[in-house]
């Protein structure tokens, strides 16, 4: 549970003195355990510390102990939040409470929906095989208007937004004075005359401050600039049949509109949505920017053909993974650079000659010569290795960590993604990957992991 997402930093579990939760077989009220206090007071709850018979294995014990933490420590962060009077941001287009199938989530403030009907597992091969729904209104979206616009995301990004055509989008990175990455971003040079961009819920506040800061500095020099938060839902539509199913309430024509560009349209009725070919899953798609009204409306349009299917946060990780894509707060965070996350290629040919970008010192002298670590690709079988999992070398020697990995369903093998030193980068080199406290085997593997399906113009 990160707190400081949900605006509780710097309480912590042992300081919440809220009524406790009941043992989900039954049994007396949770009580707030050390880690190695019993659970739960009945001598029968298969959770409590300690037990062991024939008929509970040792590690059916540790998972159940691990669920009813994980239950207690949600619904005391739940209590918390009621405690302290806040309430967590309900997505505009509230899918989630539409469809009561969603399992929901707190995240960055955020009640997001984290799985609906269908598995995990399911609702990831849906979306490979056919296409899903993702309700991603807790993006950040922005607009940057003036005629200093590119001059302000310039003077906050790595990236060449100059060169930008009407319409056409890049992924590019906020970083600071020491090259570390703040978030990443995508940035749209609209043919309205004004810059969209969509970043990260959860760096919200800071990215807005950033934003807002830079605005400021400019305007007091006479500069013509201002900055605009975006209410809108954001909803991405992605898979193979994405664009097929889209076309039937669009009368743009879409096979003109390749993978990073955008246009503002009527879909399904709606007027004034941005569809941008972009998303988070390595499939063709899109996410269309739509005002929070007109959300539900939408959505139901398109869930009502079949090749349509809801999907929550849990299988657009896994699929961001598969693609290789990184997570911000996980894979890339304010102590890596552009150039050790393998992101050399956001950095623009003319910002890199012109050295003009935060921390461009420090990152373009790691262009020229050698970062002592990499972000890298790993496969292995067996367990699944998960974030924080240490990378040894064959001698046994810890030289990194895993920072994302799951099972990958497409490939029935495990993927994850990890920072070691480079001469360990090279793509087939074996490591060893320290899972449930046993070392285990990996290769050093090429990302993205399933090849990526973009569209682009023949």
């Amino acid at each position: 549970m990160n707190w400081k997402c949900l605006g509780l930093f710097p309480y912590r579990l042992e300081s919440l003195h809220t009524e406790s939760p009941a043992c989900p077989w039954g049994c007396l009220p949770l009580g707030l355990p050390a880690p190695s206090d019993p659970l739960c007071g009945k001598e029968t709850c298969p959770s409590r510390a300690g037990t062991t018979s024939p008929s509970v294995p040792g590690r059916v014990v540790a998972s159940v102990c691990r669920l009813h933490r994980l239950r207690a420590t949600m619904q005391r962060a739940v209590s918390m939040v009621a405690h302290l009077g806040l309430q967590l941001r309900v997505l505009p287009s509230a899918l989630g409470r539409l469809f009561s199938c969603a399992q929901m989530v707190a995240f960055a403030g955020w009640s997001l929906p984290v799985q609906y009907r269908d598995s995990h597992v399911d609702s990831h091969l849906h979306t490979r095989r056919h296409c899903s729904l993702f309700d991603v209104s807790h993006m950040l979206q922005t607009k940057i208007l003036g005629c200093d616009r590119v001059k302000l995301m310039e003077s906050l990004v790595v990236g060449d937004i100059a060169e930008l055509r009407p319409n056409q989008g890049t992924l590019s990175l906020f970083t600071n004075e020491a090259g570390g990455i703040l978030d990443d971003l995508i940035v749209t040079s609209t043919s309205e005359g004004y810059l969209y961009v969509v970043s990260n819920a959860g760096c919200w506040d800071k990215d807005v401050a950033l934003m807002q800061d830079k605005v400021r500095e400019l305007q007091n020099m006479g500069s013509d600039v201002s900055l605009e938060v975006v209410d809108n839902a954001l909803l991405a539509l992605q898979g193979p049949t994405a664009a097929q199913v889209l076309q039937a309430g669009v009368a743009d024509d879409l096979r003109k509109l390749p993978f990073m560009t955008s246009a503002v349209m009527e879909v399904f009725g709606v007027s004034g949505c941005r569809v941008t070919r972009c998303g988070y899953t390595g499939e063709d798609g899109v996410e269309i920017s739509v005002p929070a009204a007109a959300a539900v409306h939408l959505a139901t349009a398109l869930l009502e053909n079949p090749e349509v299917k809801l999907a929550g946060l849990a299988a657009r990780d896994s699929l961001r993974l598969e693609a290789g894509l990184c997570l911000y707060g996980s894979d890339i965070d304010e102590h890596t650079t552009p150039v050790e996350s393998s992101l050399s290629w956001t950095l623009g040919k003319r910002r890199r000659a012109a050295m003009d970008f935060p921390g461009a010192s420090i990152i373009v002298a790691q262009l020229k010569g050698k970062v002592q670590r990499r972000r890298v690709g790993l496969m292995c079988e067996g367990a699944p290795m998960r974030a924080h999992s240490p990378i040894l070398n064959m001698e046994g020697t810890v030289i990194g960590s895993v920072t994302s990995g799951c099972p990958s369903p497409c490939l029935k093998k495990n993927v994850a993604m990890g920072y070691v030193p480079c001469e360990y980068s090279r793509p087939g080199t074996p490591l060893l990957v320290e899972v449930r406290r046993k070392q285990q085997m990996a290769v050093v593997s090429k990302m993205p992991f399933v090849t990526t399906n973009y569209y682009t113009l023949k």
